[in-house]
């Protein structure tokens, strides 16, 4: 089932977590769904990050201040 970007940050808002592939979506995305998920704590994480630089890493990272796992695996 595919969930748009708009439906997963609802989602986050609503305290949900949530595991995702990271490369079916853009940094900019994640970094929006980081911070929906940053209001309620809910923890996302993002599997499967190539092609997402460090600098990307630490940008989605602060905007979930905290909810955000990478899984390096």
């Amino acid at each position: 089932m595919a969930l748009s970007t708009l439906d997963l940050k609802h989602i986050a808002a609503s305290g949900g977590g949530m595991i995702l592939t990271a490369s079916n979506f853009s940094t900019l995305d994640l970094k929006h769904i980081a911070a929906s998920a940053s209001t309620t704590q809910a923890q996302i994480t993002l599997k499967d990050l190539r092609g997402i630089s460090t600098l990307d890493l630490k940008h989605i990272a602060t905007s979930g201040k905290g909810c955000v796992v990478f899984d390096f695996t």
